[in-house]
């Protein structure tokens, strides 16, 4: 499957990056800023994009009319990390993240962390176990009764839920809080989260 990896506004480990998603067997990915997204002739044609930037406040009015468009035709999208702190002040994303309050939040690296199965049932999380992980965290409101809640963790400088799911126009909707750095992308639960979770939004 093709899969699109959206970033910029934020820095990050750029080849500890991308060996996660060159780890996973059948996916080839792109990585691209969203200013190239919102021009890539193959947009359409990807079946899950995984979002990591962080652009604030607002998306441009073509930032926003590609990001819309892939819940209007039913690509699965993925929010990673820092992406769900992008654009607070637009409300058809914070929509799609299912956190109406983005725009006030705290955050704590190198966090040790015990990531506790919140669903069993789901195809995400089926099969897992709670595992340790250390990653940076944020303090700022959970999903909602609105989201299914797949990954919780119990930790004083972090939001309780790190893994959830939910749909949005015609999209399925992945979105973990994890990924930070190299300490997290070479976290083996990490990596098969965040692999079911491109599959399950492109209903694989």
């Amino acid at each position: 499957m093709r899969i699109a990896v959206v970033t910029g506004e934020h820095g990050f480990q750029e080849k500890q990056f991308d060996a996660v998603f060159e780890s996973m067997e059948g996916i080839q990915f792109l990585r691209e800023d969203l200013d190239v997204f919102v021009d890539d002739p193959d947009q359409k044609d990807y079946e899950t994009v995984v979002f990591y930037n962080f652009h604030r406040p607002y998306p441009t009015e073509a930032q926003a009319g590609a990001i819309l468009g892939l819940a209007e035709r039913g690509q699965g999208i993925v929010i990673l990390h820092h992406a769900i702190l992008a654009f607070p002040e637009w409300d058809a994303y914070s929509e799609m993240c299912g956190v109406d309050d983005r725009g006030e939040f705290g955050y704590y690296p190198r966090q040790t962390l015990q990531v506790q199965i919140a669903d069993a049932n789901h195809p995400i999380t089926s099969g897992l176990t709670e595992w340790e992980m250390g990653d940076e965290t944020y303090t700022m409101k959970s999903a909602g009764d609105d989201s299914s809640i797949l990954l919780t963790v119990d930790h004083p400088n972090s939001m309780d839920v790190l893994g959830w799911a939910r749909e949005y126009g015609n999209s399925r909707i992945f979105c973990l809080q994890s990924g930070h750095d190299d300490v997290t992308f070479s976290n083996p639960n990490f990596r098969e989260v965040l692999r079911r979770g491109i599959h399950w939004c492109a209903e694989k």
